[in-house]
């Protein structure tokens, strides 16, 4: 079909419509001139006459009522998903595919959503808890969560918390048993709770950083947890001392179940981010999600 009929044929079903050119070059604005141009042209390409004109009237033809008919729904409901959608501009839906790590899922993500998604019944969020570094594209995610310093180049990354740390903790029995590490390296002196992450190929080596100077234990132990919650569980029971996010560990340091060793070596790094792809016209719902997220600290 010509390019130029979609516009004709708005222009014939109005002015039949209205019976008019003057009403209908005013509903469309549009000149009487541009209109009657518009339809000798329509007219022309089809070979047909679709209007009658007289000084004093406008009607439809035969042939102008049966393609009135026929066309004119057509046209009122592309107008109507056309509006559909802008009202979706409006009206934010759809549903947002996030992948966090267990931590971002639980102290950021989810208290965010949960005080968003309230006023937004048509936004449907799902978060895969995984520790590896998925590749967002490939697996169809909308975004992921990641510590600063582990966001690809490529994406666009939005800080969504602020600076982290991590703890070093042990039940007080534990210490009292085994002694106080006063340096990193004591620790493989120690029974450690380990970690495995896939994003490591196995168990985690425990990071540290003192005046620019990093070291890397490898840790053991007689458990190996890949969550957060069995590792403080554990570290709680006197089982050995653990590497945990700081905001998990300080109810506990508080109450004095656990006590907090190589504080020192742990300096905070980059925070949470939320990354994804660049998106020139991201869908309303995705960047009404990321505005809730973002971190004014």
């Amino acid at each position: 079909m010509d390019r130029r009929d979609v516009d004709d044929l708005l222009a014939f079903c109005a002015v039949a419509r209205e019976r008019s050119f003057t009403k209908a070059a005013a509903r469309l604005g549009v000149s009487q001139s541009a209109l009657s141009h518009a339809i000798r042209g329509l007219e022309t390409r089809l070979g047909l006459r679709l209007l009658n004109r007289t000084t004093r009237s406008v009607a439809p033809t035969e042939m102008g009522e049966r393609l009135l008919r026929t066309v004119a729904p057509r046209l009122d409901e592309i107008d109507t998903e056309l509006a559909a959608l802008v009202a979706l501009r409006e009206k934010p839906s759809g549903t947002i595919r996030i992948t966090a790590g267990e931590h971002a899922a639980n102290a950021v993500l989810w208290p965010a959503l949960a005080k968003l998604l309230p006023d937004h019944p048509d936004i449907k969020v799902e978060i895969v808890v995984d520790y590896g570094l998925t590749d967002i594209v490939a697996e169809r995610y909308d975004a992921g969560v990641r510590a600063g310093e582990q966001v690809a180049k490529d994406m666009v990354a939005v800080r969504i918390g602020p600076d982290l740390r991590t703890a070093v903790v042990a039940a007080p029995a534990y210490l009292a048993r085994h002694g106080i590490p006063k340096k990193p390296q004591d620790l493989t002196q120690h029974q450690c709770i380990n970690l495995r992450l896939p994003t490591y190929g196995g168990v985690y080596v425990w990071e540290f950083e003192k005046a620019g100077r990093e070291i890397k234990v490898r840790v053991e132990g007689q458990l190996v947890f890949n969550n957060i919650a069995l590792r403080l569980d554990a570290a709680l029971r006197g089982f050995g001392l653990a590497y945990l996010p700081e905001d998990r560990a300080l109810p506990h340091l508080a109450d004095g179940r656990l006590v907090r060793v190589l504080a020192d070596w742990c300096p905070p790094y980059a925070g949470y981010h939320l990354y994804y792809p660049s998106r020139k016209h991201p869908m309303p719902a995705f960047a009404l999600v990321v505005d809730a997220l973002r971190y004014r600290g």
